[in-house]
């Protein structure tokens, strides 16, 4: 049996959003469309991609397996479209792009060689650095577009700021942990737990604003701005943590298992985005840039 875009669509909708209700209204369907795509993809794939529970649907570990899967193909799709889309005029050109170290690590390798391989007359030049500093190149001119975390931007008088994907934050643990068996986790559960805090691209700071919002503090055991050191001490038990689906992999590099739980707070997603200069009009080399990122992202999570 085959399988469909709209089913693999309505399934990254439901794991993203954790309800189907929410995943119905996000794609403008009913609730009962979404159950039956879903219902369709797991006799096709002959697996169950989702624990039904009252406060929603959870991933199994094969619907954890899948979810990249699921985006990949998805990505695939619209960055195809992307570059149809775009003008077939020949454009030669450099584009000076600045990138935050998650975004160059999880996001921008496979843009990078699917845009390239699309655009050969045009070359991009890849800086690597911290918001603050690409926020000053982009006002200096250093930079012609900064694919950077969004979501913390400061100079919103300044630079326009475009989002090209929403990833939701979730609870990361081991397969063996206490919190694997209870029905809803809050984060007033995690405050029980040791945690490991990652640091890099501001993460801390975001956590901090969320944790903000309750009574209870994170009982933190190490800081580090290492996402492999995370993922390794998260499998091996040290501690738990609450990272992004897109820098999310199920192993460490020992090859033990991590899994993933939604938690019931408001946690804020990672928002991957575009910023550039108000007052600058990008050449047009940037701008195919620019353009290719945008169709690329329509759909996507």
């Amino acid at each position: 049996m085959s399988i469909s875009l709209k089913q693999v669509r309505y399934f990254i909708a439901a794991a993203e959003l954790g309800q189907i209700s929410h995943a119905a209204v996000e794609l403008n369907v009913s609730q009962s469309a979404v159950t039956a795509a879903i219902q369709h993809l797991e006799t096709a794939l002959g697996i169950r991609l989702f624990e039904r529970t009252p406060a929603g649907v959870l991933l199994t570990a094969d619907g954890t397996r899948f979810l990249p899967r699921a985006l990949n193909i998805m990505a695939a799709v619209n960055e195809a479209t992307a570059v149809q889309a775009i003008s077939n005029s020949v454009v030669s050109g450099k584009v000076r792009v600045g990138l935050t170290y998650t975004v160059s690590g999880y996001f921008m390798p496979h843009h990078y060689a699917r845009f390239s391989r699309s655009f050969p007359n045009l070359t991009i030049d890849l800086y690597e650095s911290s918001r603050h500093m690409i926020e000053q190149a982009l006002i200096d001119g250093d930079l012609d577009i900064g694919v950077i975390l969004i979501s913390n931007i400061e100079n919103n008088q300044t630079l326009n700021a475009e989002t090209l994907l929403k990833s939701r934050r979730r609870l990361w643990l081991p397969s063996d942990h206490r919190l694997m068996k209870m029905e809803r986790v809050t984060l007033m559960d995690v405050a029980e737990e040791p945690m490991i805090l990652l640091t890099v691209d501001e993460a801390s700071q975001t956590a901090g604003r969320y944790w903000a919002r309750i009574p209870a503090k994170p009982n933190v055991v190490f800081r580090t701005s290492s996402l492999e050191a995370v993922r390794s001490m998260v499998a091996s038990g040290m501690g738990i943590t609450i990272l992004s689906d897109m820098v999310y992999r199920p192993w460490s590099l020992e090859g033990q298992r991590i899994e993933t739980r939604t938690l019931d707070d408001d946690i804020p997603t990672m928002d991957v985005g575009l910023a550039w200069l108000k007052s600058a009009t990008l050449s047009p080399a940037a701008r195919i840039l620019h353009e290719y990122f945008l169709k690329s992202a329509s759909g996507t999570q």
